[in-house]
């Protein structure tokens, strides 16, 4: 009997690494790579439109970080499972983002045979993580500073360095409801300015403290 096809959309805002995951689990019969997005918001509406079996997700994306679009993700299209596939193996970027729903995370330096291993434990309701971020799952996890979806979100267009103008441009808000937030963020994260924000947006993995990226 022929098993059924995994249909899956890559997430990662470079090119090359999406052109490469493409042509490597493209060798695998069973999947079938069916989209692709270059930001967290991009990888959202792809999920809510073909509804994928899963997502393979970078964490850190512009626009939308990998971890917000996960739970939204998760939220449009409850059947697509998320595969977190990052260079970073900190709490601060693996907690976040198994709260928001992923079933595998998977470092970039990780073998191919090893994503298509996630994929297909994914897929039968498994979780898969690579050895160093499974100790990490099993420590306690410290307190959080209680941000919601938006004041993420919010947190992460500063730390891009956008202005309020821009980010309510972005959000579909009003500035006055972006300095809102801002302020809001400055009491939960015991900041004062911008930069703390900055400072706080990277110590929280929303954006990276490297001007390449990942």
């Amino acid at each position: 009997m022929l098993r059924r096809m995994l249909r899956v959309v890559l997430a990662d805002d470079h090119t090359i690494v999406r052109e490469g995951l493409r042509a490597l689990l493209s060798a695998d019969p069973q999947i079938e790579i069916v989209g692709e997005a270059a930001n967290g918001r991009e990888a959202v509406q792809l999920a809510e439109a073909l509804r994928p079996d899963i997502v393979v997700m970078d964490l850190s994306m512009p626009e939308l970080n990998g971890v917000d679009a996960t739970q939204r993700v998760r939220s449009v299209s409850p059947r697509t499972q998320v595969v977190v596939l990052s260079m970073y193996a900190t709490a601060a970027h693996v907690r976040p983002v198994l709260r928001a729903g992923a079933r595998a995370y998977l470092l970039k330096g990780s073998g191919l045979s090893d994503l298509v291993r996630a994929i297909h434990a994914v897929s039968r309701g498994e979780a898969f993580f690579s050895p160093t971020v499974a100790s990490l799952v099993l420590e306690a996890e410290p307190e959080s500073p209680g941000l919601t979806t938006r004041e993420r979100e919010v947190l992460q267009l500063v730390g891009e360095g956008h202005s309020s103008a821009g980010i309510a441009e972005r959000l579909g808000v009003s500035v006055k409801t972006v300095e809102g937030h801002r302020s809001r963020l400055m009491i939960k994260l015991h900041v004062t300015n911008v930069a703390g924000l900055v400072r706080a947006a990277v110590r929280l993995g929303l954006v990276d403290a490297s001007p390449d990226g990942e």
